[in-house]
């Protein structure tokens, strides 16, 4: 196993959503479970509790302050202490159940919905877009369970795992028009593995994606060759991130509360050994890149 050491250990239920601030040296990320929201100094080393009782699943920078979060009700911006302001909650007649979401370099926000299931049927989730103007548009559909969100280093390529049907699909992105078409799969996990998770992209345009399931974090080329595995302390490893002073520091989130589910690789145990909950830092040398924020008009 790997160098990890443990950042923050928060007993998180479903740590998530893991986000690096350049500008301040922060780390923030979620417990979407636990109704907690985190942050990190990389200066004071030190961490605390931003925001309880609110519900976070995805989360975006915000310009000039704040967040855009998304969560099962819808998407929203949050100034980071107690005011949350709806931006929307469905578009085009469908309910935005949302789950991760990434902002693109010309500050939109790009969301998934879910829907998944594992007792039984279930409506597939879709592809958002959110405009700088507030209004929403669908790009895709057809999604079981929309989880991380990433771009290329030119930004023509989306990345977007679908954590239930095993897949990370690549768009073809037109950062111009924020339109992402020719899904097609980039990377389908054997199910022997965990299910691809969070994810983020390096400055290289490799791709990396948190295992769930899978004790372990990934790194796939450009072309969506495995490039290699790295072992997490916990099971359940939901996410990651890029951070610290050089964008060398790997940030990743777990989550301490076990998920049984259908789509679990064979001989995967759901009772017993360590599922996670605390947050973990790795540093390899290879550099990430900063993530761009939101910049969504209020409709107040």
């Amino acid at each position: 196993m790997s160098d990890f050491f443990v950042v923050a250990d928060e007993a998180n239920l479903c740590g998530e959503a893991p986000i690096w601030d350049v500008e301040r040296q922060q780390l923030f990320w979620t417990d979407c479970v636990g109704l907690k929201f985190f942050q990190y100094d990389w200066r004071t080393k030190e961490h605390q509790l931003l925001k309880a009782g609110l519900e976070i699943n995805g989360c975006a920078l915000a310009q000039p302050s704040g967040f855009v979060v998304t969560n099962n009700a819808g998407i929203w911006w949050w100034d980071g202490m107690d005011d949350v302001v709806k931006i929307v909650d469905q578009v085009e007649g469908s309910k935005c159940q949302m789950n991760d979401c990434v902002a693109d370099a010309q500050g939109r926000l790009i969301a998934g919905s879910w829907f998944y299931d594992p007792a039984g049927e279930y409506p597939l989730g879709k592809l958002f877009a959110i405009d700088n103007d507030g209004s929403g548009r669908i790009l895709d559909d057809g999604i079981h369970l929309a989880n991380g969100l990433g771009f290329s280093p030119d930004n023509k390529t989306l990345y977007l795992a679908d954590s239930a049907a095993r897949t990370i699909f690549a768009y073809d992105y037109d950062l111009v028009r924020g339109t992402a078409v020719n899904r097609r799969i980039f990377v389908k996990v054997p199910e022997t593995s965990g299910l691809p998770d969070g994810v983020t992209v390096d400055a290289e345009g490799f791709v990396w994606s948190a295992e769930w399931y899978g004790n372990r974090i990934v790194r796939y080329d450009p072309d969506g060759k495995l490039e290699r595995r790295i072992a997490t302390p916990a099971k359940q490893t939901s996410s990651l991130a890029f951070g610290g002073p050089d964008l060398t520091d790997i940030f990743v989130t777990s989550a301490g509360k076990s998920e049984k589910m259908p789509i679990m690789p064979p001989g995967y145990d759901p009772d017993h050994g360590y599922f996670g909950g605390a947050v973990y830092h790795l540093n390899l040398g290879i550099q990430g890149k900063p993530e761009f924020r939101a910049r969504i008009n209020l409709k107040m």
